[in-house]
């Protein structure tokens, strides 16, 4: 017996490399900028053991734990959906596999929606449109008949293929007819209307879950300091606060909603906006935390916000791909600023913006759409390409699933990185070369070490 448990001690040791060499083997997949590698695993594992080479060193430490994640992914924007919807029924069910299981492919694990249209819909619709001088304050027109024409069948597969998968709605404008200009562009929701409007959350959550589909989150309007996109709507920040104390979240208690709701879902470059409503005591009292995007400011706003209010989360919600933009610089820039960048500063989930257009960067709404967003994936008749943000989101999606939780790991010059364990107990590492040259270096776990090099730009995930 003595033996035995002398022999389990040694094991536990080897596991943790305290004293001894771990009995892993590092096993890693890269992207280059030139496409030489496309998250492609390498035939050669890395291998740990005592010695070091002087190189710069990642230095992972299990001890230092930080955020729980939920999840990587992208938004289905209703585009997305019809395109993917209109797919050959044996290249959808393909496509959809590839999409979210990791097994499969690159397994995203959270999906943002629009409620009601977005810029990339073909068309713009609230799901409460009523005619010139008419409203609907009982909201008796409320319906999501518009959904279930491609969104939500394809919501259906994919849940099929993860049911876990965490789902937050996001509106680009209330219906016209709530809004101080009566128009989709632009415009303030009127006081008056803002108990309907805490309903017609209400409803959404609702009518989803009646047909299958659990809505884990809400922002309450998509860009609110944005009223020029096609559709749009203005919302400050004194505004959103009064209208949750007073309107939303009252709602969602009286309902029994569980939803969570989330502020801002903006730029980095307003941080003010968030914490000015988590000031207010009657709102944080409703909300879960606060969304980002990176069109302004620079990422190191989340951690601003975390360090004011640190029990509140944060979560990173949308960045596009430009599609005149180059693959390189949008795999290595994206993968730096948001997986590494986002992750390393508090928030819980990474989303890019769009998972699919056509080859035209189609569709979107005219006079205000998004004209060059390119998706995940472009679907061109039946022809499947991978562009930049499938790599950059694949590179942690398949190897970080939900529950893992990020580790302190150590920031040599230009190798950007981040770490995870995962819940079975695998550490994953991500490192980016943001340098111009190639870079050698080491990867440190306890007392053993690893040598690994990667060329200018690329991306990899190392497993062990």
């Amino acid at each position: 017996m003595k033996k035995i448990v002398l022999l389990l001690s040694s094991a536990l040791l080897a596991l943790v490399g305290v004293g001894q060499t771990i009995n892993r083997q590092i096993d890693y997949w890269i992207t280059s900028p030139d496409r030489s590698n496309t998250l492609t695993r390498q035939q050669t594992a890395l291998t740990f053991s005592k010695q070091q080479t002087g190189d710069p060193v990642i230095r992972v430490n299990e001890k230092e734990t930080y955020q729980e994640m939920d999840g990587f992914g992208f938004t289905l924007t209703g585009g997305s959906a019809t395109l993917i919807n209109q797919l050959p029924a044996r290249t959808k069910d393909s496509v959809l596999k590839e999409l979210f299981l990791a097994k499969d492919g690159i397994g995203i694990s959270y999906l943002r929606l629009s409620i009601g249209a977005s810029d990339l819909s073909d068309h713009v619709f609230t799901y409460d449109d009523m005619p010139a001088g008419e409203t609907d304050t009982l909201l008796q027109h409320f319906t999501i008949k518009e959904e279930e024409k491609d969104l939500i069948p394809v919501l259906k597969k994919i849940l099929k293929l993860n049911p876990r998968i965490k789902i937050l709605g996001s509106p680009w404008t209330a219906p016209a007819w709530m809004k101080s200009n009566r128009s989709f562009i632009g415009g303030s929701l009127l006081p008056q209307y803002y108990p309907v409007y805490a309903q017609y959350f209400v409803k959404y959550i609702r009518a989803m879950k009646k047909a299958g589909i659990t809505i884990d989150a809400i922002t309450i309007q998509n860009e609110p300091l944005h009223p020029g996109n096609n559709p749009s709507m203005l919302m400050l920040a004194p505004d959103q606060a009064n209208f949750i104390k007073g309107h939303l979240g009252p709602a969602f208690s009286k309902a029994g909603i569980k939803t969570k709701i989330i502020l801002y879902d903006h730029n980095c470059d307003k941080p003010e906006y968030p914490i000015s409503i988590l000031e207010d005591k009657e709102a944080y009292k409703y909300v879960d935390g606060s969304a980002f995007h990176l069109y302004g400011g620079t990422i190191d706003a989340l951690s601003k916000v975390h360090d004011r209010f640190p029990e509140k989360r944060l979560y990173f919600t949308e960045q596009w791909s430009d599609g005149k933009g180059s693959f390189a610089n949008e795999l290595t820039g994206n993968t730096a600023r948001l997986i590494v960048g986002a992750s390393r500063n508090w928030s819980r989930n990474v989303l890019q913006w769009n998972l699919a257009a056509d080859a035209q960067w189609k569709p979107h709404t005219d006079k205000g759409g998004c004209s060059q967003c390119l998706g995940a994936i472009t679907i061109d008749n039946n022809t499947i390409t991978r562009n930049s943000s499938y790599y950059v989101i694949g590179h942690a999606s398949r190897f970080v699933p939900a529950g893992s939780v990020r580790l302190g790991s150590s920031f040599p010059g230009k190798l950007h990185n981040v770490a995870f364990r995962t819940p079975s107990g695998k550490v994953v590492l991500i490192v980016v070369n943001s340098g111009q040259s190639d870079q050698h270096f080491q990867l440190a776990y306890g007392e053993n070490y690893a040598g690994a090099s990667l060329k200018p730009g690329e991306v990899a995930t190392y497993v062990w």
